[in-house]
C-alpha cells in the first residue's frame, strides 16, 4: 500500500508525463522526494529553526537553506534547467511555512523541464564539479543528496523527541494496516 501523506505538495496528478516513458520514474521520484522533504519540514516549528544537536552541526534553518540553494545549483549549473538567480531562492522572512512553499515553487517547474528532456539529453556527459558525468547520474546524485539531508532532519526530530513521519515505510510513530517492515530474517526471506 503506498504511503499517504496528510498533505502532498505535488500530487501524483500534477506530475507531468516524460517525453519518453522510460524516464517517467525520474519525474515520479523527484516529486515523491520533494513530498518527503516537505513532510519532514512540516514537523518543525519556527522556534526550531535555530536548533542544532551539536555546536558543529548545522541548524534546522541552515539545512533548509542548503537544500534550496544546492538544488538550485544542481539543476541550474549541472542540468542546465532554468532557475531563478541565487539571490531569489531563499524566502524572506525565513519561517517554516515559507521554506515549504519555496521548496514546492522551485520543484514544480523543474518537473516540467525534466519532462521534455530526451534520452540523448539524459545520457550526455557534462561537467560536474571537477569531473564529467552523465546528466542522469547527476540527477540521481541530487536525489541521494536530498535523502541525506532529509534523514539528517529526521534524526533531529527524534533527538527533539518528536514524531518522525513515514517516508519509505512505517516508522515507530506512523504505521498502517498492511505495513510489513523487514525487521527479521524471516521477513527478509519472503518472496
Amino acid at each position: 500500500m503506498p504511503i499517504s501523506y496528510p498533505v502532498s505538495a505535488i500530487p501524483d496528478a500534477q506530475v507531468p508525463r516524460a517525453s519518453s516513458p522510460v524516464f517517467q520514474h525520474l519525474l515520479d521520484t523527484y516529486a515523491s522526494e520533494t513530498n518527503k522533504v516537505i513532510a519532514v519540514w512540516r514537523c518543525f516549528s519556527d522556534a526550531d529553526l535555530g536548533w542544532r544537536p551539536h555546536p558543529r552541526s548545522q541548524s534546522v534553518e541552515e539545512i533548509f537553506k542548503h537544500q534550496l540553494l544546492s538544488e538550485r545549483r544542481f539543476f541550474g549549473e549541472f542540468l542546465s534547467a532554468p532557475e531563478p538567480p541565487p539571490s531569489e531562492v531563499l524566502p524572506a522572512p525565513a519561517d517554516v511555512e515559507r521554506f515549504i512553499r519555496r521548496m514546492q515553487e522551485l520543484a514544480t517547474p523543474r518537473l516540467t523541464f525534466l519532462a521534455t528532456r530526451t534520452e540523448g539529453w539524459w545520457l550526455q556527459a557534462v561537467p560536474f564539479f571537477d569531473v564529467t558525468r552523465q546528466r542522469i547520474w547527476i540527477f540521481w546524485r541530487r536525489v541521494l543528496h536530498t535523502c541525506h539531508h532529509r534523514t539528517q532532519l529526521s534524526v533531529y526530530l527524534r533527538l527533539m523527541d518528536r514524531a518522525v513521519p513515514a517516508t519509505y515505510g512505517p516508522t515507530a510513530d506512523v504505521t498502517w494496516k498492511g505495513a510489513d517492515p523487514t525487521k527479521s530474517v524471516e521477513a527478509a526471506g519472503r518472496k
